[in-house]
C-alpha cells in the first residue's frame, strides 16, 4: 500500500521492519501513538519518543515485567532510537473477577523481586524517566535511605527551584524523610515494580486480562506500586486489594503508610504540573504518623 509522507507513514516502516509483516493500513491514535494494522490480522502500536533513553528504559522495563509471567504484558517486538513497536489491547470493562486476578497477578510480580532497591530492568538506563520526568535509577540496601535520596528529595529540590514548594514549606517533607526508618514499617526485600501504576496505565482486557504499559520499572517497595493505585483512582481497587492480600499479605499497618509510599508521585506530578499536586504532597507529609 501507499503511506502518505509523515511520521505515521515512518511508524508503519518500523512495524514492518521489527514484526516482519506487511502493512495494511495505519491510523494515529495520538500525537505519540499509531496503530498499525498488519496482512496477518494483527494489530500493534507504535509509540514516539523524543530520545533513545526513553524508548529503552520503556522496553527493558516490558520486558522485564513480562518475564515474571504474572500480570500480562503488551509483548514487544522492537525499538530503535525513538520508536517502540508492541502489542495492541483490545480494551474491556473492569469487572470484579478481573481485579481479583489482577491483584493475585500483581503480588506474583512484586515476588519475583529485584536485584536492588533502584535496580534498573536488565539493559535498562540509569537515566530513566516517570512520565515526562526523568527518574534516576541508583541502587541502594536500604528502602528508607533510597527512596528519600533518590525517589523523594530530588523532585522536592526541584519544585523548590521552580517556585511551586517554598523552602519553608519543604521542611515538611523534609522532616518525613528524616523519619522514614520508624515510618517504613517492615523490612522487605526489593519488589519488582511497574513504577507508574496509575490507573491510565492499567488496560482491562477484553478477554477479562489485565494488561499493565508505560511502566517506569525499577526495584522498590512493594507499596509503591499499591500506593499510586489508590492515589490516582483504580477500579475495582478493593478488589484488587483482596486479591493481593490472599496471594501475598501486606505487613500490619501497611494502610497508614499509603502517604509515605504517594509523596514520591505526588512530588513528580508536582515538578510536571505544579500547585495542586504541591499542596496534595504537603498535606501528606504534614498528616505522616
Amino acid at each position: 500500500m501507499s503511506l502518505s509522507p509523515g511520521p505515521a507513514a515512518r511508524d508503519g516502516e518500523v512495524a514492518a521492519r521489527f514484526t516482519g509483516r506487511t502493512v495494511t493500513g495505519v491510523r494515529a491514535l495520538s500525537g505519540a501513538l499509531t496503530e498499525v494494522r498488519l496482512d496477518d490480522g494483527r494489530i500493534v502500536v507504535v509509540k514516539r519518543a523524543d530520545g533513545p533513553d526513553a524508548v529503552r528504559a520503556e522496553a527493558a522495563g516490558l520486558r522485564w515485567l513480562a518475564s515474571a509471567d504474572a500480570v500480562r504484558i503488551p509483548v514487544v517486538h522492537g525499538h530503535d532510537a525513538h520508536r517502540m513497536v508492541v502489542d495492541r489491547v483490545m480494551e474491556g470493562r473492569p469487572g470484579r473477577r478481573a481485579a481479583l486476578r489482577f491483584g493475585r497477578e500483581l503480588a506474583a510480580l512484586h515476588t519475583a523481586g529485584a536485584p536492588a532497591f533502584g535496580a534498573p530492568p536488565p539493559g535498562g538506563p540509569v537515566e530513566a524517566y516517570i512520565g515526562l520526568a526523568p527518574m534516576r535509577n541508583v541502587t541502594g540496601d536500604d528502602w528508607p535511605g533510597w527512596y528519600a535520596e533518590h525517589r523523594v528529595l530530588p523532585y522536592l529540590r526541584t519544585a523548590v527551584d521552580d517556585g511551586t514548594v517554598t523552602a519553608g514549606e519543604a521542611g515538611a517533607v523534609e522532616r518525613v524523610c528524616e523519619r522514614l526508618p520508624e515510618l517504613a514499617g517492615p523490612a522487605e526485600p526489593p519488589a519488582r515494580l511497574h513504577g507508574d501504576l496509575w490507573n491510565g496505565n492499567v488496560l482491562w482486557g477484553a478477554d477479562g486480562h489485565v494488561r499493565l504499559i508505560d511502566p517506569a520499572a525499577h526495584g522498590g517497595h512493594r507499596e509503591t506500586d499499591l500506593a499510586m493505585l489508590a492515589l490516582f483512582g483504580c477500579p475495582e481497587l478493593d478488589a484488587v486489594l483482596a486479591g493481593y492480600q490472599e496471594a501475598a499479605p501486606l505487613a500490619g499497618g501497611w494502610r497508614t503508610r499509603v502517604g509515605v509510599h504517594q509523596l514520591f508521585p505526588l512530588l513528580v506530578h508536582a515538578v510536571l504540573f505544579g500547585r495542586g499536586y504541591a499542596e496534595q504532597a504537603l498535606a501528606v507529609a504534614r498528616s505522616a504518623r
